[in-house]
């Protein structure tokens, strides 16, 4: 079973393709340097709940919808 951050990276990197932002766009909106995106994405980041939800909000969807099934 893969690592609950690498699963939760791969979420969020699959989120951004589907609505075809860049990273550094995204990281924008959400207010977030671009290289933590890039470690969020790539499992390296023990995400807070405030950067979770900042995540969620960026995408659109509640809490729960960004970490179902992790």
């Amino acid at each position: 079973m893969e690592n609950v951050n690498v699963q939760f990276g791969i979420r969020v990197r699959n989120l951004r393709l589907k609505k075809k932002v860049s990273q550094e766009k995204f990281a924008g909106l959400i207010e977030i340097d671009r290289t933590y995106m890039t470690d969020i994405e790539n499992g390296k980041r023990n995400v807070s709940l405030a950067i979770i939800q900042k995540i969620a909000k960026g995408f659109d969807l509640k809490i729960s919808e960004l970490l179902e099934d992790l």
